[in-house]
């Protein structure tokens, strides 16, 4: 890749502060401008009894799916201080919705990690033989509050037994957005780079009605189609279905900015 291809571009980065870093970092090698705003916070839940409770119950299940890389993180440290020394069931196979999850778990220690290897969304990962027959099996999710219920809807239609294990929450985050406003105004943003639905609606808040102006007139790189109609549906004219990955994203920005020299 042209370590020049983003020279002169500013990119705002709006994945949560934690898993920024990544892919700011590809874009400044790029020769970009990362100008990260977190859209989302990851924050721990009020309440842990529940998750802990199913932790505890971690041995009656025979599938774990992590729909996050903020999932597999929480997720296992919760595990991890319930269950002690030896916290992970051996006969309990994992999954992951996309690539950041499966390196998530391959990171801590998990091999055979279940996960597409193209595009990272619920359809994908229920298109796997791995998930074709699940009767009569014992599946947890583990994910942030809320969220798709495709995933779990259909593992239950075909006949497994499913629970869900809220592990974190999303907030939109109490920033300052007058500094990004101001790069706006120098002409200093050149693109944006959302991670989910929800990223996006925060970012379109947090902006206010001029920053709001600017957004629509700003090229946005998106993971998914679905985002992509969210960021319709808000009136960005210039939408760009990137991939969830890191260097994905980095690509496609890349590409674009090729394309517009």
């Amino acid at each position: 890749m042209n370590s020049g291809g983003l020279a002169g571009r500013g990119i705002v980065v709006t994945r949560p502060r934690e898993l920024a870093q990544p892919l700011a970092a590809l874009i400044a090698a790029a020769g970009g401008e990362p100008l990260v705003f977190p859209a989302v916070e990851i924050e721990d839940l009020p309440d842990l009894r529940p998750i802990l409770a199913l932790v505890d119950r971690l041995d009656e299940f025979d599938l774990a799916v992590f729909i996050s890389p903020s999932a597999v993180h929480k997720a296992l440290n919760l595990v991890r201080s319930r269950r002690g020394a030896r916290p992970w069931p051996a006969r309990l196979r994992v999954a992951a919705v996309g690539r950041g999850s499966r390196r998530e778990l391959e990171r801590q220690g998990f091999e055979h990690v279940i996960a597409p290897s193209a595009h990272a969304d619920s359809e994908a990962l229920l298109a796997l033989p791995e998930l074709a027959q699940v009767e009569g099996k014992r599946v947890v999710i583990f994910r942030g509050d809320g969220g798709r219920e495709l995933l779990g809807d259909t593992l239950a239609e075909r006949g497994a037994q499913v629970e869900y294990a809220e592990c974190y929450r999303r907030t939109r985050p109490r920033a300052d957005s007058a500094p990004l406003l101001a790069a706006w105004a120098r002409g200093s943003v050149h693109a944006v780079a959302v991670s989910s639905a929800q990223g996006l609606a925060n970012l379109f808040e947090m902006l206010g009605k001029l920053g709001q102006q600017w957004l629509r007139t700003t090229p946005v790189f998106v993971p998914h189609h679905r985002v992509a109609e969210a960021a319709r549906q808000l009136g960005v004219r210039t939408v760009v279905v990137a991939g969830p990955g890191d260097s994905e994203v980095r690509d496609a920005l890349v590409a674009y900015f090729d394309a517009a020299k």
